[in-house]
């Protein structure tokens, strides 16, 4: 096995003066519409890596979203809404690269704006009285969320240079007929979620171009299908479309074909054999060092059916810090030896709800990273 690298955490206390500072950022002007005045924003001259954006900053931090809060509100599953967010900015790179722009929360659609265009484009509750009207008239939009992509027009000024909007949608409808009573749930048909996502998406590019200031800028829509409630792993985009700056149809969508699979299961069985073999190897390896444990949750992501990331959660009661050390490098080698390097795989070990280490092979690399908490 070869040698591990073990990065500890180490608080430092550094008192003022003892060390240089170092100037880690640039102040630009962001330059807004005529009504509202130009103001100094900051950028990081530092990035974590090409395949992230460059955030917007003001004096008080990043800049929030004037829609915040809307989202959770909307929204009751975590994971979906991690995958709302992260996959709408993994989506907009095709059309805004990480290398030209920089990202900015939502600042256009304010959260009055957002909760009424979901209330105005699903049935009116109150016309709703029997459960077969719950069941014909399914409440299928949730959220609408908007990313802002700004670019540097001249030296040390930036300004609004693309949207990236992403409506999600319920696969399933869950209802009431009456306080207190049985909950219902009435699935969703794929037809029914894409006729709703794009009457939805000519609605808000409607919004958007009502905006003198947003008339040529350019707008990504994606349709996001949320999982059924309770669900381990998250939903997936569905389709998406890109129109230019000037443009107010929404147009010539395409298919996104992704996947969230949780493994064990019959699903990643039936869908991806061999992986889930691999996957079931590696927890025998595992129960051989520790064969009293039973926790392990894997989510695999799929694109075009070719894994593309995979991240294992190891659940395990540990007594020293030397066994976490050792149960660690005995991990680091079952992922060198198991695992090859056409997709990034992440492995957590925790104990008592409290992370241990994090073992990190990025797709492409010969040798995983490590930490030890």
């Amino acid at each position: 096995m070869r040698k591990l690298h073990v990065l500890w955490m180490i608080t430092l206390l550094v008192l003022s003066g003892c060390i240089p500072v170092y100037d880690n950022e640039e102040e630009i002007v962001q330059e807004n519409s005529k009504e509202d005045k130009n103001e100094t924003a900051i950028v990081p001259r530092h990035n974590i890596s090409e395949e992230h954006y460059k955030t917007i900053l003001t004096e008080d931090g990043p800049k929030k979203a004037k829609a915040r809060g809307a989202l959770t509100r909307q929204i009751s599953n975590r994971l979906d809404i991690d995958a709302l967010e992260t996959g709408l900015q993994r989506h907009s790179k095709e059309f805004f690269d990480p290398e030209s722009y920089y990202f900015q929360a939502g600042q256009y659609l304010d959260k009055n704006t957002v909760l009424s265009l979901i209330d105005g484009l699903n049935p009116n509750r109150d016309k709703l009285e029997k459960e077969e009207d719950y069941r014909e008239n399914p409440r299928v939009l949730s959220h609408i969320l908007e990313q802002n992509y700004l670019k540097e027009e001249k030296e040390g000024v930036v300004k609004i240079a693309g949207i990236s909007i992403g409506i999600a949608l319920k696969s399933t409808y869950s209802f009431q007929t009456e306080i207190g009573g049985p909950t219902y749930d009435e699935e969703v048909s794929d037809k029914e979620i894409l006729a709703v996502g794009q009457k939805t998406a000519d609605r808000v590019l409607k919004e958007i171009r009502s905006n003198e200031a947003l008339q040529n800028v350019p707008v990504m829509i994606a349709l996001y299908r949320e999982e059924k409630s309770g669900s381990a792993v998250p939903g997936d985009f569905v389709k998406k479309t890109y129109v230019k700056g000037g443009s107010a149809t929404a147009s010539g969508w395409k298919d996104i074909n992704e996947d969230y699979i949780l493994f064990p299961s019959s699903e990643a069985e039936e869908k991806h054999f061999e992986d889930s073999q691999l996957i079931g190897e590696f927890r025998n390896e595992v129960s051989k060092y520790f064969p009293n444990f039973v926790g392990f949750v894997g989510e695999g992501f799929y694109v075009e059916d070719k894994l593309r990331e995979i991240s294992i959660e190891i659940p395990i009661q540990f007594y020293s810090k030397t066994e976490v050390i050792g149960f660690t490098q005995y991990v680091y080698g079952l992922v060198m030896e198991m695992f090859n390097k056409g997709y990034t795989i992440e492995v957590k070990i925790h104990s008592n709800n409290k992370p241990e280490s994090l073992i990190v092979k990025k797709r492409g690399e010969e040798e995983p990273s490590v930490h030890i908490y």
